[in-house]
């Protein structure tokens, strides 16, 4: 499988790294109208039974995002 570089602006994910660069070994994207904002989703990676469509990027949400420990 090809090395794929995903870019991520949101500095206080765990996975945020120098650049911009996320550093997640897996990222997980949702359909926003599936995303459940009341809980963080890194845990859930493996959700792999069922499929969507969109039309454009402001329909979908990463799961990955986990925040980084505040101590």
């Amino acid at each position: 499988m090809a090395k794929v570089e995903v870019s991520c602006a949101i500095a206080n994910c765990s996975f945020y790294g120098e650049g911009n660069v996320c550093t997640a070994e897996r990222i997980m994207v949702e359909v926003d109208s599936h995303a459940r904002y009341d809980t963080e989703m890194s845990s859930e990676l493996g959700e792999k039974n069922h499929i969507d469509k969109v039309d454009t990027s402001a329909q979908t949400c990463c799961k990955t995002f986990k925040p980084k420990d505040r101590g």
